[in-house]
């Protein structure tokens, strides 16, 4: 039998990570169009509403389904903005292991708020799912991304040379693809320890289980 996530909703002091609903079509779209988000990972440039509703509807819930991962909106606690998207990939249910990635919107960034949620995740991967590892994949020259990965205590395992397509926008507006190495992370229950305290006042996580 197939395991697989259950619908659920991630509070923390400052956001809440629950389901994508198509509400979010607009922002999600929005978001997606952004040119680091374009250079850093494989979503379909230029991204439409279309495709964010097919997101949403079909393809988040498929993985779920097949318990592949799961696909959670990251909002603004006080304004239920939607802040990034945190994705579960690549779940094994035998090994108790997923790999973690999160984008987070132009206007939100610097903030803490990749971060936070990463780390919420985390808590809520070891604490109320009993996983034992999860992993992270960051572009070489992704530092933004590598310090979130730094900053919720990840350990650095080693790099993939050459594995890793990262994209560059021509002079008349298209992408271009450009190779470059994947920096591999790990994080276990015990690399917690103390790294919620070292986040300043990120308040206690909660999570709701069968959100919905």
């Amino acid at each position: 039998m197939t395991s697989t996530f259950p619908n659920v909703s991630i509070s923390t002091e400052r956001l809440v990570l629950r389901p994508l609903d198509e509400d979010d079509v607009p922002a999600l779209a929005e978001m997606m169009n952004d040119e680091l988000v374009g250079a850093w990972t494989d979503v379909p440039q230029p991204f439409t509403e279309e495709g964010a509703r097919t997101w949403i509807t079909e393809h988040a819930p498929a993985e779920r389904a097949a318990g592949r991962g799961l696909d959670l909106a990251v909002t603004e606690f006080l304004t239920q903005r939607l802040v990034g998207v945190i994705q579960l990939t690549k779940t094994n249910w035998h090994v108790r292991s997923t790999e973690l990635s999160y984008i987070i919107a132009p206007w939100a960034r610097g903030e803490g708020y990749a971060s936070e949620a990463a780390l919420a995740t985390a808590q809520w991967l070891f604490g109320d799912q009993n996983f034992e590892r999860i992993e992270l994949r960051t572009a070489a020259d992704n530092t933004a991304s590598q310090q979130v990965a730094q900053k919720i205590g990840c350990i650095s395992e080693g790099v993939l040379r050459n594995a890793c397509i990262a994209h560059v926008r021509a002079e008349d507006g298209t992408w271009t693809d450009v190779r470059t190495d994947f920096i591999v992370w790990s994080l276990l229950p015990e690399d917690l320890d103390g790294v919620s305290d070292e986040l300043a006042d990120t308040g206690g996580f909660t999570s709701f289980p069968n959100w919905n």
